[in-house]
């Protein structure tokens, strides 16, 4: 079976989703490739045989009128420069500002442009500045404007044309070269040339005659709108990509090996041992080998909170040591680095199509060329009813200008392009626009117990004690005996605990308790029967400490012989998985979103059904098994709901993959990415509250936006159609159109 590879490619010339379109189906064309491409990000997604030369995926996009690039790394770099030269995009694409490699910078291109309209469009509009000769001015004005400053438009019109296809730039080359050329016809050859000629404007057709009518007005106009708004169009898509610019910027550019020299950072390998000063960031990914330190992870995490790390603890490269030295031993390196991963899960998420955005990229390919006969009907209707030349051109300008699906392309990528990079800044990964739709559908959340509602680590959360004993006296002892083992209950008492006594003859009764002789004293502490093991009687209070410690955890029954007395009970310790502090917010706030919330766990239902009311859980399922995971999960779905599982993403991977939407807590590993559609890279689980938050107010700016672009153009044609817009209105119109999707989009950077 051949093996399937996956390449990024960097597409150049892409306008609109009619070219979109186009480049995905020549690319699906090639035998044995999968393309996914994106108009936001200005580049494709592709699987292809392993046997296939990546110069036929080139080739291909070539032949659809456009071209490509192999991007040459998995995680490209994503330096950011000055909005006045080159800057990178969230797909890695360099696009700048610019029209063409080399080309006139767009910037320049349209103030330029700007300048030549101002004088044909006021000579056009107002007849007291019209002196004699005017409309010849406006022909030298406009000829250079019309040409050199629409001459993004026209390249892409005439490389499409060439491949027999038409585009959003087809439109925009018929609008307003059709509006220059009738011009320069009415100038040569009509009633316009005269000297003298004056005419006034009209955002409606008042009857003119066809040849005194001139547009260079209008196809200046339209010519400086359209490159206005493809310039803010431009700066509002790298701002759309900052969030993962900022992540790629994390990345340090050199490091000071222990040894004292410094190297670039891409010179450092496993096992290289290297330094971190305060203010410094980490290098990559590795194991404290010396010293101790605040790191601040917040721009990975979201989490504002330095996070303190001493010897044998594992630490994230891109994060910033705030205090202290540390010596890293190298772990991983390049794009194995956890910051890589999480920059191609980001990447992953923006390069994928939403199903709405799948219909709009079909509607968009038969788009332009219906629009192409609207127009052609539009002029035709308007001779058959009799009606002036010139006001059938002007409907039918205004047709081909009004209607360029320009917004329609933008309205998916876009949003999902801000909504994924904003995820990331909250430490939140969403793998696809697939788990933004499935996110805002779910209407119950299944949640694991351990390492998800509760921390994954035992700590101690109460103590009993008789009459006759205190609790100083019960952590002395006991807190003396269980420093002497390792096991993780023991480590919960002593963290309570400063006991220094010896402890001699120190025995460990496996999966039972210990023993030993702790300042003379000997002492015992286990599970309650260990007590009984060893001959001593469990009196009737403290029967019930032990009861309800095991409602809540683990109890371990401790006594000792006091001089002159026997040895008995005299404390019980309770034990449990604490409750993530903001575990009760957390489940208030997913209430608050209309969600039901049900708890599932492996573990003994009396503990379970302590925690979930702790934290306020609606229903508990204990005590199952992992496939049993599963069966509840599938249960919940074949009863009608859409269901959200969040777990650790590794024990619970199968629950995980078989939920609507699987939400993986914290580690931020590869199995958690694998097994789930939303990671969270900080184990908080008001994350998870954010997430379906931010995914249902993406899914909300999506659907604004489509129905904006939807609405625009079938509510626009007809009445550019019946002769109420002027096309210079149109252009306009339809310009910022893009924008408001863009801008409407970059709403979510606030978000959730």
């Amino acid at each position: 079976m051949t093996e399937v590879r996956e390449a990024t490619l960097d597409i150049e010339g892409m306008t609109c989703a009619s070219c979109v379109a186009r480049v995905e189906k020549r690319l699906q064309s090639v035998e044995g490739v999968t393309a996914a491409v994106n108009l936001a990000t200005e580049s494709a997604r592709v699987s292809y045989p392993e046997d296939l030369d990546q110069h036929r995926l080139i080739e291909a996009v070539r032949q659809a009128g456009y071209d490509a690039t192999v991007r040459a790394s998995a995680v490209p770099d994503h330096d950011v420069h000055d909005e006045g030269g080159h800057g990178h995009d969230a797909g890695g694409h360099v696009h700048d500002v610019e029209d063409a490699p080399g080309g006139i910078a767009l910037r320049t291109r349209l103030i330029v442009s700007a300048i030549l309209a101002v004088p044909v469009v006021a000579l056009g509009m107002v007849p007291a500045w019209q002196f004699p000769g005017w409309q010849w001015a406006s022909l030298v004005l406009a000829t250079p404007l019309v040409l050199w400053g629409g001459w993004p438009f026209h390249r892409a019109t005439l490389a499409n044309l060439r491949h027999g296809a038409a585009t959003m730039d087809t439109l925009i080359t018929l609008g307003t070269g059709a509006a220059y050329l009738w011009s320069v016809w009415a100038l040569v050859f009509g009633e316009a040339g005269m000297i003298g000629m004056r005419h006034g404007f009209s955002l409606l057709p008042d009857g003119t005659p066809a040849g005194a009518m001139i547009y260079f007005e209008v196809a200046s106009a339209v010519t400086v709108f359209l490159l206005l708004g493809r310039f803010i169009e431009q700066r509002s898509k790298r701002r759309a990509g900052s969030a993962l610019h900022s992540l790629m910027a994390l990345g340090a550019k050199d490091v000071e090996l222990v040894d004292g020299t410094r190297v670039p950072v891409e010179r450092l390998r496993v096992s290289d041992v290297f330094v971190t000063r305060p203010g410094e960031t980490i290098a990559t990914d590795g194991v404290v080998r010396q010293g101790e330190a605040s790191v601040d992870q917040s721009m990975l995490t979201g989490e504002s909170i330095p996070v303190d790390v001493a010897r044998s603890d594992a630490v994230t490269g891109g994060t910033i040591v705030a205090d202290g030295r540390l010596v890293i031993e190298a772990t991983s390196v390049g794009a194995q680095t956890r910051l890589a991963r999480i920059a191609r899960l980001v990447e992953d998420a923006q390069s994928g199509k939403s199903r709405v955005q799948r219909l709009a990229d079909r509607i968009s390919a038969v788009f332009v060329p219906v629009v192409i006969v609207l127009a052609v009907l539009t002029l035709v209707g308007w001779l058959v009813e009799g009606q002036p030349v010139a006001a059938g051109f002007t409907a039918a300008v205004a047709v081909l200008i009004i209607a360029c699906p320009c917004a329609l392309g933008l309205a998916t990528p876009i949003a999902i392009l801000v909504g994924t990079g904003r995820g990331a800044q909250l430490g939140i990964l969403i793998t696809g626009p697939e788990a933004l739709e499935q996110a805002e559908k779910i209407d119950t959340v299944v949640l694991d117990k351990t390492g998800t509602v509760t921390s994954g680590q035992m700590a101690l959360s109460s103590v009993f004690t008789g009459d006759d004993t205190d609790s100083a006296r019960a952590f002395q002892l006991v807190g003396a005996l269980e420093a002497a083992s390792e096991h993780p209950i023991a480590r919960a008492i002593t963290a309570h605990s400063d006991a220094t006594g010896r402890v001699e003859a120190f025995r460990n009764h496996a999966g039972r308790g210990v023993t030993g002789i702790v300042e003379g004293v000997e002492v015992f502490a286990g599970r309650p029967g260990f007590a009984a093991s060893r001959g001593v009687e469990i009196p009737a209070a403290f029967v019930e400490a032990v009861d309800a410690a095991e409602r809540r955890g683990t109890a371990v029954v401790a006594g000792w012989a006091e001089a002159g007395e026997t040895a008995r009970v005299r404390a019980v310790f309770t034990v449990a998985d604490t409750v993530r502090p903001e575990g009760a917010d957390a489940v208030a706030a997913l209430h608050a979103l209309g969600l039901r919330t049900v708890l599932l766990t492996g573990d003994n239902p009396a503990i379970a059904r302590s925690v979930a009311a702790e934290v306020g859980i609606d229903d508990v399922v204990a005590g199952v098994l992992p496939e049993q995971k599963v069966d509840e999960i599938a249960r919940l779905r074949a009863a009608g709901h859409a269901v959200a599982m969040i777990g650790d993403g590794v024990n619970d991977a199968a629950a995980l993959a078989t939920a609507d939407l699987g939400i993986a807590m914290g580690g931020g590993t590869d199995a958690a990415m694998h097994a789930s559609d939303i990671t969270l890279v900080r184990s908080d689980l008001r994350a998870a509250v954010d997430a379906v938050r931010l995914s249902r107010r993406t899914m909300g700016v999506i659907r604004g936006n489509l129905f904006w672009a939807f609405a625009y153009n079938v509510a626009a044609i007809p009445l550019a159609a019946l002769g109420l817009l002027n096309p210079m209105i149109s252009g306009a119109a339809m310009a910022f159109s893009s924008v408001f999707v863009v801008l409407n989009s970059l709403r979510l950077r606030r978000a959730p």
